[in-house]
C-alpha cells in the first residue's frame, strides 16, 4: 500500500495509465515524469503523474518527439496538479504540428495508390510528376510528401 493516498506504486500507475513499468522507468530517466523515493527505496508517484503519461502516449501516438513532450511537460508547474486551463495551453502548442501532420497523412492517402512521391522513377507516373528526377536534387526519402 502507498504510504499516501495520494502517491501511487510503480505498478500502480502502470496498471492505472496501461504503461509498461519499464517504460514508466524510462519516462522519469529521460525527465519526463518524477517520483519521490521512500525510506525502503520504493518509487511513489503523485496521482497527476496518471495526467503527464496520458500526454505522453498521445503526444507519442500522434508522433510529437519525446524531446518536445519533455519541452512541454516541463512547463507545467510542479506544486499542484495540472488545471483544464494548464491542459488547453500545452494543446494550444501542439496544433500547428497536428494540423500539418494531418495534411501529410491526407496528402498520403490521397497520393498513395499513384506515387509515393520519392522521386524513384520508377512507377510510370513518375515521369510526370518528377520529370529527370528533379526532386532527387533536395536529398532522399520521399520529397513530394514532405513538401506538401
Amino acid at each position: 500500500m502507498p504510504e499516501s493516498r495520494g502517491e501511487l506504486t510503480v505498478g500502480e500507475l502502470s496498471e492505472r495509465s496501461g504503461v509498461a513499468v519499464s517504460a514508466l522507468h524510462f519516462y522519469e530517466k529521460k525527465g519526463l515524469i518524477s517520483s519521490r523515493r521512500t525510506s525502503g527505496n520504493q518509487r511513489r508517484y503523485r496521482r497527476d503523474t496518471l495526467r503527464r503519461v496520458a500526454l505522453i502516449r498521445i503526444g507519442q501516438r500522434v508522433g510529437i518527439p519525446l524531446a518536445e513532450i519533455a519541452a512541454v511537460l516541463a512547463t507545467l508547474p510542479g506544486g499542484r496538479t495540472p488545471t483544464r486551463q494548464d491542459w488547453l495551453e500545452l494543446s494550444r502548442r501542439w496544433q500547428a504540428r497536428l494540423d500539418a501532420r494531418i495534411r501529410d497523412l491526407q496528402h498520403l492517402r490521397d497520393d498513395f495508390g499513384e506515387c509515393i512521391g520519392c522521386g524513384c522513377l520508377s512507377i510510370d507516373r513518375c515521369h510526370l510528376a518528377n520529370p529527370e528526377d528533379i526532386l532527387g536534387a533536395d536529398g532522399p526519402g520521399a520529397r513530394r510528401l514532405t513538401h506538401a
